[in-house]
């Protein structure tokens, strides 16, 4: 079997993240060997992405980057941009083969040349497995596919096509796996991630998948990314009685006003989702809740926006991902009248992201003076007290301590004691 040297990135969603460490794991268990410099490598795989026109031109971008930094390689390129436009990724320089997401989940084999079991070469996948060896300390778990919403803005659903769920025996094998090798966290990735197990005839899929994943696995924490509220009750929020379970929750609401989310075909409405962050917020200690909302939606008024930004005002969210409306050719959305003008789009964005500055500032500065676990994911700076570590709490605050001991990947409490540029100072405790 021919080991080659394999360079993997990104642009996107959490997801996309999980989906390349996935392949970088199958990679190395065939007896490949990962870099992270692109100019040694022999195969460059890239995950694009296609949800805003922003998007897309950064996939592109990341592509011709990476043939300028390495002409000798073979560039693959997948994800959402490579399902949506694969002639014009195969016409750019370097690539050689464009996989959509339809294929992905047989890249491996189709990239390679000959093709052996997953993990076959034990001692080369334990490797590829340890904290920190693809960058980072937390390792992103792809549970789920595909998108059975149709949401009139997003371009995902037919990108990513139905919801479909892996097993969840596959799961508990993979996470056990990742706990063997020292991971402390592991993060639940997915297009429709609360719709996890519907496919598969499981109403309540995800709190049973929780459940099981708690009770037989070991890893000290597990996170969720981003829940569509509409898939979550009152009773789902019990599952963090158990504290491995991080309380950070992400509600993509992606508007404040009723009107715009009808348009969206958004299942939600402001009385509902405001009820949900109260029964959340009762149930779970210490709990941030994060969203996403967009702006300049298709008959969006300066009323409407008014509205939205009043509503996540009052939800007192602890951060928001902030969208400019992108038009994406085959949405519903694209096909509405009373587009919002460029300039006016950018204005509204300005507002929301301003909102979002200060419920970020008015949220961490309410945590000054508490003690928190956290996860010291790097060193990145010396300084004669020792070195900068840079930390992650369950609540998703990123927290920093200088100390001469050595961190990487421990889960230590702390005391934050105050803000820095990027986050809290902590005192480890």
């Amino acid at each position: 079997m021919t080991s080659r040297r394999i360079f993997l990135d990104f642009v996107g969603c959490r997801l996309n993240e999980a989906e390349i460490e996935q392949m970088a794991r199958r990679f190395a268990g065939r007896g490949d060997v990962i870099t992270n410099n692109v100019a040694e490598a022999d195969v460059i795989v890239l995950n694009t992405c296609a949800v805003t026109k922003e998007a897309a031109r950064k996939s592109r971008q990341m592509i011709a980057q990476a043939g300028r930094a390495n002409p000798q390689a073979a560039i693959v390129a997948t994800g959402c941009y490579a399902e949506l436009a694969p002639e014009r990724l195969s016409h750019l320089p370097g690539v050689t083969q464009v996989i959509g997401n339809r294929q992905k989940d047989n890249l491996i084999d189709l990239v390679s040349e000959d093709s052996a079991p997953f993990y076959e070469r034990e001692p080369l996948a334990r490797e590829i497995l340890k904290p920190g060896s693809l960058g980072r300390t937390r390792a992103f778990v792809k549970v789920q596919d595909g998108c059975d919403n149709r949401c009139t803005f997003c371009i995902t659903t037919v990108l990513r096509g139905k919801g479909r769920s892996r097993s969840p025996d596959a799961i508990i094998e993979e996470i056990n796996l990742l706990a063997g090798a020292g991971y402390q966290e592991i993060v639940l990735t997915g297009v429709h991630l609360g719709s996890y197990g519907h496919d598969l005839g499981q109403l309540h899929g995800l709190r049973e998948l929780v459940e099981a994943l708690l009770s037989q696995t070991n890893v000290s924490r597990l996170r969720l990314s981003s829940l569509e509220p509409w898939d979550l009750d009152a009773g789902f929020f019990d599952l963090w009685a158990d504290p491995r379970l991080c309380p950070h929750i992400h509600l993509p609401l992606q508007s404040g006003c009723d009107a715009t989310l009808r348009r969206m075909a958004r299942r939600t409405t402001q009385e509902a989702f405001a009820a949900l962050v109260t029964a959340a917020r009762a149930r779970i200690s210490d709990l941030a809740i994060t969203a996403d909302i967009i702006v300049g939606f298709p008959g969006e008024t300066q009323a409407e926006f008014a509205e939205s930004l009043a509503f996540v005002e009052a939800m007192g969210f602890a951060r928001l991902h902030v969208f400019t409306y992108s038009s994406r050719p085959g949405t519903a959305a694209a096909r509405m009248p009373n587009h919002v003008p460029k300039a006016i789009k950018k204005e509204r964005s300005a507002h929301m992201l301003a909102l979002s500055k200060r419920l970020w500032m008015v949220y961490q500065q309410e945590q000054i003076g508490r003690v928190y676990d956290v996860l010291w994911e790097s060193a990145y700076r010396a300084t004669p007290d020792g070195y900068i570590w840079s930390g992650l709490t369950g609540n998703y605050l990123r927290v920093f301590t200088t100390t001469s001991e050595m961190l990487n990947n421990t889960i230590t409490p702390a005391r934050l004691t105050g803000l820095t540029g990027d986050g809290l100072r902590a005192v480890v405790a």
